[in-house]
């Protein structure tokens, strides 16, 4: 494990050196969860999903959504009607 040290700026941004960066495999846009208690701070990066993946579980909402619609006889030009009678509701 490589221990480094860094400053705050002034507008609380903290830079986690290039050796921890690339020991980690952190690329540029990376997100962490931010911790913090007394005197320590920890970050924990966040994995998030490729895109091929996200696209995938979209699909199948949106597949799910048609076959909902069908089930209850509800058409795509419905939609917008239903929409707006919901919002006065």
């Amino acid at each position: 494990m490589t221990v480094e040290t860094t400053r705050m700026s002034s507008r609380g941004q903290v830079v986690i050196p290039q050796s921890i960066r690339e020991e980690l495999g952190l690329p540029e846009g990376s997100v962490f969860a931010v911790a913090g208690k007394k005197d320590t701070i920890v970050l924990k990066k966040v994995a998030t999903p490729p895109e091929e993946s996200l696209i995938r579980d979209l699909e199948a909402i949106a597949r799910e959504g048609r076959m909902r619609m069908e089930s209850k006889g509800i058409k795509e030009s419905d939609i917008p009607s239903i929409v707006q009678r919901h919002r006065r509701q």
